[in-house]
This record gives structure tokens, sequence and C-alpha cells, in this order.
């Protein structure tokens, strides 16, 4: 549903009758039209834009496949280059926007792989600003001082992990998803050894598995995003968002479906809005999804599946993620299954509410 803005003729025919009945009745026909025509000349606040408007935040260069965007506390806009199997011998890269959308600078990630399986996310922040980044060709957790430049390895995931999403916990922990193993994985405080923290059958989808990770201090849990459920609870190529509590002791609690995808979906990387509405990019189908903190759906955007149809100059083209800034979320379209470049881009899309920031404690620190 469209949020439609007031009409400003409507407001200025109440200001003019407001300003009317405030002058004394003693005030000329005269003073009474002056005032109506100082409430004429004032300029009418700007509309704001109707719910799911969409513009393009920024193209995305070379080498493309945007992933998870991070809106950083020093006001820049953050995200890595994912993996592209046709750039052999190119390295991935890491971006940074304004919060308007103009392109600054970006570094190029050493140490990688150069065989096309190359990618890296950037996943959070440390709390004095450095970037969390995860990097899929050596399975290693980084970080990059964004001030200097400066690239630290802090550790790396056992074979066959591919490191997806990540989002600290209430004692400074961080937890990374796995999006080829049913694991979330505990990285301690300050850093150090990876440890399976959770598994799961619920986390086991073959090759389209888990994505985005959320932790809600107030529910004192993780929403975790799952492509495909393969545990027999539900029919394959489904997925679902889930619920892990996390116990005051710092073991895992229960796992619970808060709401299940349709066929091919595949849910993807999600914002949490001050309502508690989580707003989840469905890579599959090319929309987003906008969930109460309960799991129960209450809209969708487009209403067409798979055309990707949003108004802006490039459609949704498998948009795998939604960051809050302001009160829009700023959607990665990777192009991951067509390979477009033109339409690897940050999209902008107004949902009318202004997000949670993530969780970011002061422990929230690594390597030192």
């Amino acid at each position: 549903m469209n949020h439609l803005p007031t009409r400003p003729a409507t407001r200025f025919a109440a200001l003019a009758a407001t300003l009317v009945l405030a002058l004394p009745l003693t005030s000329s026909p005269l003073a009474a039209a002056t005032a109506v025509a100082a409430a004429a000349a004032e300029p009418a606040a700007p509309a704001a834009p109707a719910k799911w408007t969409t513009r393009v935040f920024s193209r995305v260069p070379a080498p493309g496949y945007p992933a998870y965007v991070h809106a950083h506390t020093n006001g820049r806009v953050y995200a890595g280059t994912y993996v592209n199997g046709s750039a052999t011998g190119v390295p991935s890269r890491v971006f940074e926007w304004t919060r308007g959308g103009q392109l600054l600078r970006s570094w190029p990630v050493p140490g990688q792989v150069l065989d096309g399986s190359q990618g890296v996310q950037v996943a959070q922040q440390t709390r004095d600003g450095r970037l969390v980044v995860l990097e899929t060709s050596r399975r290693r957790l980084l970080t990059l001082d964004v001030r200097t430049g400066r690239w630290k390895r802090i550790a790396t995931f056992p074979d066959g992990s591919v490191p997806n999403y990540a989002t600290w916990g209430p004692r400074g922990e961080l937890y990374v998803s796995d999006y080829a193993r049913p694991v979330v994985w505990r990285v301690p405080p300050g850093g150090g050894t990876p440890r399976a923290w959770f598994t799961a059958p619920a986390l086991n989808g073959t090759e389209l598995g888990t994505t985005g990770l959320v932790y809600r201090p107030g529910r004192r849990d993780l929403v975790i995003a799952q492509q495909w459920v393969l545990d027999g609870t539900q029919l394959p190529t489904t997925g679902a968002v889930l619920s892990l509590g996390v116990r005051p002791d710092g073991r895992p609690g229960k796992l619970r479906t808060l709401w299940r995808s349709g066929p091919m979906e595949l849910p993807d990387g999600f914002g949490i809005g001050r309502s508690g509405h989580l707003y989840v990019a469905l890579l599959g189908t090319n929309q987003l999804v906008e969930l109460t903190g309960r799991g129960v759906e209450v809209d969708r955007f487009p209403d067409v599946p798979l055309l990707g149809s949003n108004g802006s100059a490039v459609p949704f083209d498998a948009p795998c993620s939604a960051t809050f800034l302001g009160t829009s979320v700023l959607v990665a379209n990777q192009s991951a299954i067509t390979g477009t470049a033109a339409n690897q881009a940050i999209l902008r899309v107004e949902v009318g509410e202004r997000g949670r920031r993530p969780y970011l404690p002061r422990q929230a620190r690594l390597g030192g």
C-alpha cells in the first residue's frame, strides 16, 4: 500500500483559514488579504516519496556484483564485490560512497585466489570504525581501516566454508553465517579461531544456503535467512526466515520458523525497521517482502515477480540485501544469475520508516 502525500492545496487552504480566524475583529479586509498572501508566499514542505519509490543510488564499477551494503557510523556507505566467475586475475574491491551516492574511492583486496571464486562481503564494522570483511577465496575474516587503507587478517574459517553475513552478539562475539555449510560460526570477543556455535538440518541448503544474519537485542535472538530448507519440514526449493535464541549464558536457544518463502524466492539479506518490520530481499523473484517482527507478511514489491519492474532506470536483478539509510533501504542489485553489468547497482527504495541501527556493542572489536 502506498502512502499518499497531503495535497499542497489542502494544506494552504487550512493555513489561510487559520490565519483569517486569528485576526482581530477590527482587522481590515486588506489585512486579511495580506496575511493570506504571506501564507501563499511560504514554500510548502516537500512531500515524502510514496512507499516503494525506487531510484538509483549508484552504479557499481567493475568487477561489479555488489554484495551487502553497509551504512557506516562515519556517514559513508560501503559495499564489496562478490563472486564473479569471469573475473579471473582481478581482485575484489571494497567501494566507498557518500550518503548521497557519490563514489569516493575503493580498495583492492589483497591475498586472494584469483581464479574467479573470489569475493568479499563488507559485513559489519568494529566499534573503532574498521570494516569487517568476509573473503570467500581463502575463507578469511579481515578488517579494513578506511583511514589508512590497512588490511588485517583476523581469522580463517575451515575448509568448505563460505562465510556470508555477520552480526555482533551481546558479549562482543561475532556470529557468521555460512552459505555452504549448516553452521553459524562464533568468533570470540577480540578475535580468535571461529567455532561452530550452532548447527542444524534446517540450515542445510546444499548449494543455496544460509544468508542474512541479524541480532535483535530486544528479543535476544538471531534472525537468519535461509534460501532453501532441506530438512523435510517444508517443500524443497522453499526458503525461510528463522529465529534462533541466544541464552544469557551464551549458548544457542530454540530455532523457530518465522516465515516460509514461496518456491525459488531465495530470501537473502534484510534490514529491520524501528517498527520491528523486516524488509527482506528475494533474490530469486526480484522482489522485496515486508514482514512483521513475528514473521507475518504484510506487503511485497513489486507485485509481479521476476520482472523486477520498480519504476527506476534499473530493474531489480537478483537483489541480495536491504540496508536502512534514512527512511529507505539500500538494495544491492547483484545480477548474480544474468551477469548484466548495467544492472549491477545499488538502488534506494523508500519504505516509509527509519531503521534500527545494526547492533554495535562496546566490545565490538577485532585484533586488539
